[in-house]
């Protein structure tokens, strides 16, 4: 791990502090994810949307902490839930963006 960011410090003090929130969490999982710690990352973007299951942000950046931890079924389950809670809210940019990166996990590795 690189040297944690001033960003993810400040947060971490938050949430070591008593505050606790779907946008803090959300937050953290995505400094984490930038640090290059997707397993820390997606601890935090599923208490992000645990406490905001409509957070299609939260979604996103779930899947794609799940990929790059090589945990590609979860990621494709957390767009899934992503795409159904952005099109519930209206939201259609992160939806059609869910979709594509779920149709990129989707599509079979070829053989090498």
């Amino acid at each position: 791990m690189t040297e944690p960011s001033a960003a993810l410090l400040r947060l971490q003090k938050l949430l070591d502090g008593g505050k606790d929130s779907a946008l803090l969490r959300f937050g953290l999982g995505f400094e984490y994810l930038r640090a290059g710690e997707p397993g820390t990352a997606i601890t935090h973007l599923q208490q992000a949307v645990t406490f905001d299951p409509t957070y299609s942000a939260a979604w996103k950046m779930l899947g794609k902490a799940l990929a790059e931890a090589g945990r590609d079924q979860d990621a494709l389950n957390a767009y899934r839930d992503g795409i159904a809670a952005a099109a519930n809210k209206g939201d259609k940019q992160a939806m059609k963006e869910m979709q594509v990166f779920a149709k990129r996990l989707a599509k079979p590795v070829p053989p090498a």
